[in-house]
């Protein structure tokens, strides 16, 4: 009898961290679940995205003034993204010196979520807003999952390619989140203000709407839940 108590006990114990990494993952779902009902409401049901581009764009010039910026294109486009490159080789570095496959792995989520939101650019239909009739080019703006207009223009530019490095940050809450949760938050808020930025850059540029960037963020923050979930359901399994 006493053996038996100890078997079920020793499996509940067992099987309290796959809970916990289950709880955990149903709930970031349902977050971006919610947060994806709401950028669709803003693309529908409100002309954010159009506003905030127009307040980058001139009327007079019919283009958009910082387009071929040279400071905004080293600063934000390419010092930025330099950056975020060298805090993956730092973090692979330091992974395989301190035989740390958590940190190791976080180097991966973080080129495996801006890779994703690469692949689905490149397979978009919708165009830049350079490339809208609203700012002197030809093409139809259409929100997301909106059908797409016979005069949609080049494409490939949604979801927003750059800003995906900034928020690729946000991998280190995940890092983080087991052994520092206030250090893990503080690298979710660092993350989601470093692809906000560079997002902002891009937007000001005429490169990308708001929406695009927003979208940008969901993809990545989608990747690491699940490829986490992945990786601490097994590490609970070897325990």
């Amino acid at each position: 009898m006493q053996g038996n108590v100890l078997t079920q006990a020793q499996h509940a114990a067992a099987l309290q961290p796959t809970f916990v990494v289950l709880r955990r993952v149903a709930i970031q779902l349902a977050g971006l679940t919610l947060l994806a009902l709401l950028f669709l409401v803003l693309e529908y049901d409100t002309p954010l995205d159009g506003s905030f581009t127009r307040l980058f764009y001139s009327d007079v010039l019919q283009a958009f003034p910082l387009q071929n910026s040279t400071w905004l294109d080293w600063l934000n486009h390419r010092l930025a993204k330099y950056a975020v490159a060298a805090s993956v080789l730092w973090l692979l570095y330091s992974s395989l010196r301190r035989r740390d496959s958590r940190r190791a792995f976080t180097a991966g989520m973080m080129m495996l979520a801006t890779a994703a939101v690469s692949s689905l650019k490149a397979r978009s239909a919708h165009s830049c807003p350079w490339d809208m009739a609203a700012y002197g080019g030809s093409a139809e703006h259409f929100p997301t999952l909106a059908a797409t207009p016979l005069n949609a223009g080049p494409g490939h530019c949604f979801p927003g390619g750059h800003a995906s490095a900034g928020f690729a940050l946000m991998a280190l809450y995940f890092y983080w989140q087991p052994s520092h949760p206030g250090r893990a938050r503080m690298a979710l808020w660092g993350g989601v203000l470093a692809g906000m930025l560079m997002g902002l850059g891009q937007v000001a540029r005429g490169a990308h709407f708001l929406s695009h960037n927003l979208w940008s963020g969901w993809v990545v923050w989608l990747v690491c839940v699940l490829g986490f979930a992945v990786f601490d359901y097994r590490a609970a399994h070897r325990h």
